[in-house]
């Protein structure tokens, strides 16, 4: 058998493994989790109150060591040093650090930089306080065959699925999700669908860009989604200047990719027009479908599942006043699937909708979080939103509007209130991106085995 497609083909020890997570992620009917709604259906669960949380952050030249890091935060109320940072590990220069992803065993966090295309591998359950890294990947784009800019790093059974955002020919949008192992060896890439190769998708609009940014997936439905953003050369430029090019405007993704999860073949491309960001999908059995919201056009969108089994795609509400262009960045479902939180970076804005009818959102709250804020992380239970406020290090405001912040927020079904803010800025560490959770109760059990990551020499 042909090497490569021995190795995109599901193993059967992967496939059984999936079906296991699956019906301990998805059929439990009472939730009794505090761990991210974003998180894969496969990956081990956090039960109990969070212990940490772990915020990608960029380094900011001329501010501490100025380099990315991985902060540790203490995050537990019956801690000595609840709402401090207990650790900072520092990677070496900036990468234009962005998004991170666990392992489907919890044990390693993968990091991304969107600029330098370097993927640092932690270890978090070693010493979860204090995490270690333990591999960088130097050689992604050579690997995958010249794409640029890992995004998402998504646990699947034994593996990581990365999206990412261009390529290295023209720096543009067109780009390819890429496959690894656990251990950080690269498996294969799958190049998004464009209209001069379809790879025998249907194309049900005007677009087949190509261009990628997150991934999600429904496996009780075989199914899994992505997105799409914009390349190296705009997100590497300064904001204002490329809001002030048209040429540069004209190169963001419209359009969401509906694909075979166990295959990896693309079925269907949607026209979901104005740069669909994060994909945040149903955690019901009953409830087959994926919310994302575009970042230009303002718009929350369903991709859902018909009568007749078919995917399709629709536009369900406006965030704020999209002819101000809120710019809708992060979203976080709530596990019962009945609020959708969003935030829009210009405004510095989180609002939550009424998702229990999934094509009617209905807007119940808003409340400032700071002059810029970006992402959302809630806890299972909803009762906990983490707020952090980098976007990208070129889109970030300037002056006194450069927030950046980690914030921890109780909701009561009715108000936020704030519990704890920590400015990245005067501690010294740079601009807070993205969190996740960590908890000593995912590693109690010191017997469990886990393949050791090799280290780089």
């Amino acid at each position: 058998m042909n090497k490569e497609i021995k190795k995109s083909i599901y193993p059967w020890q992967h496939f059984l493994k999936a079906c296991a997570f699956t019906v301990v992620a998805l059929l439990i009917s009472t939730p009794i989790s505090a761990d991210e709604t974003c998180q894969s259906p496969y990956m081990a669960k956090i039960t109990g109150q969070e212990d940490f949380v772990y915020v990608w952050t960029l380094g900011i030249e001329g501010l501490g060591d100025e380099q990315d890091k991985l902060v540790t935060v203490d995050v537990n109320p019956k801690s000595k040093t609840y709402g401090k940072v207990i650790n900072s590990l520092s990677v070496g220069g900036r990468n234009e650090a962005h998004h991170s992803g666990f392992t489907d065993d919890r044990k390693f966090l993968w990091a991304g930089g969107l600029d330098t295309n370097k993927i640092f591998i932690f270890d978090v359950h070693t010493n979860p306080n204090k995490p270690t890294l333990i591999k960088t990947i130097t050689d992604f784009v050579a690997k995958s065959g010249g794409v640029v800019g890992p995004h998402t790093t998504y646990a699947l059974p034994g593996r990581m699925m990365i999206t990412a955002l261009s390529n290295n020919k023209d720096h543009g949008g067109r780009t390819a999700l890429v496959e690894y192992t656990n251990e950080g060896e690269y498996i294969t890439t799958h190049w998004t669908p464009t209209d001069s190769n379809l790879n025998g998708a249907i194309k049900t609009g005007k677009y087949a860009d190509g261009y990628g940014y997150d991934v999600r997936v429904l496996p009780r439905r075989n199914a899994m989604f992505t997105s799409s953003f914009t390349g190296w050369s705009n997100y590497m430029m300064d904001f204002g200047k490329m809001l002030a090019d048209p040429e540069a405007m004209k190169h963001f993704g419209n359009t969401v990719v509906y694909w075979n999860l166990h295959t990896r073949q693309p079925k269907k491309i949607f026209d979901v027009p104005g740069a669909p960001l994060e994909i945040r999908c149903a955690w019901d059995p009953k409830h087959d479908y994926c919310f994302t919201t575009t970042a230009l056009t303002s718009k929350i969108w369903l991709i859902y599942q018909d009568k007749e089994h078919q995917w399709q795609s629709k536009e369900v509400a406006d965030i704020a006043d999209p002819s101000k262009i809120p710019l809708p960045v992060d979203i976080s479902i709530q596990s019962d699937d009945n609020l959708l939180w969003v935030n829009t970076f210009m405004d510095g804005m989180t609002r939550a909708y009424d998702i229990s009818d999934p094509f009617k959102p209905k807007q119940i709250f808003e409340q400032k979080i700071g002059a810029q804020v970006n992402m959302v992380s809630s806890s299972w239970d909803g009762k906990r939103l983490y707020y952090t406020s980098s976007l990208l290090a070129n889109w970030d405001k300037k002056g006194k509007d450069n927030e950046q912040f980690l914030k921890l927020y109780h909701w009561d079904g009715k108000k936020l209130s704030e519990q704890f803010s920590i400015d990245f800025i005067k501690e010294k560490l740079g601009r807070a991106h993205q969190m996740r959770f960590g908890a000593y109760s995912l590693y109690a059990n010191k017997a469990t085995s886990v393949k050791k990551l090799a280290l780089n020499k």
